[in-house]
């Protein structure tokens, strides 16, 4: 039997980006070993293409082209010298961390009418035309007795939503009161399901009770 020099993963360096395989991790491995600058460059090159084939539709997008010659430094543990069409990533810039993003939090008087409301209604206030924000303030009452109505499953009235406009806007914005607000279709209940009838196949007997026909007792 032939001595086979087997390859494990066990005995494998770690991948640094899975998508892309091991065969290209090796070709910059490759690509690190080899002396001639120009040569080197071409190999990269071939290197980067290939990597586009990963996602054929963005190897021309400029900023696809951008994020593969980054992953290719990384996976290089950017021992790579080549010139690149980008700014060149350095480690320290990967060690890092980012700054934690903070969770917004904001304190809401009414939860059921949502953030988008509280956001129409700023804008309403930015109306300078005293006739575009009236118009306006009439769409924000119908688009808060929508989500009313979804939030609560069930109908509202029209003066319930006038004093919160009022409260949201700090008494800065109404609703005449002869002003009807539309109604929303999404608070009927669905139909309920009706079962269909059932119906013997016909030819069956209703008292039909499997025995056959009965004897008649001799008197």
């Amino acid at each position: 039997m032939e001595n086979m020099d087997l390859e494990y993963n066990t005995g494998r360096n770690q991948l640094v980006f899975r998508e892309y395989g091991r065969n290209i991790q090796k070709l910059i491995e490759y690509a690190i070993t080899v002396k001639d600058d120009k040569e080197r460059q071409q190999v990269v090159q071939y290197i980067i293409d290939l990597m586009g084939q990963t996602n054929p539709h963005l190897r021309n997008v400029e900023e696809f082209r951008h994020k593969l010659y980054d992953h290719l430094f990384i996976v290089s543990r950017f021992k790579l010298d080549v010139e690149s069409p980008y700014p060149i990533p350095t480690e320290e810039q990967f060690a890092i961390k980012p700054a934690p993003i903070p969770y917004p939090v904001r304190k809401m008087n009414y939860r059921h009418y949502g953030q988008f409301v509280e956001k129409m209604i700023k804008k309403a206030l930015e109306i300078e035309d005293d006739e575009k924000r009236q118009a306006f303030t009439h769409v924000v009452g119908n688009y808060m007795k929508l989500v009313y109505e979804q939030w609560n499953q069930d109908t509202v009235n029209d003066i319930i939503i006038r004093q919160d406009l009022e409260t949201l806007s700090n008494g800065k914005l109404s609703i005449d009161d002869d002003v009807i607000l539309k109604k929303s279709n999404l608070t009927k209940k669905p139909k309920a399901r009706t079962t269909p009838s059932y119906r013997k196949p016909k030819g069956q007997n209703r008292n039909f009770s499997g025995g056959g026909f009965k004897k008649r007792k001799k008197s």
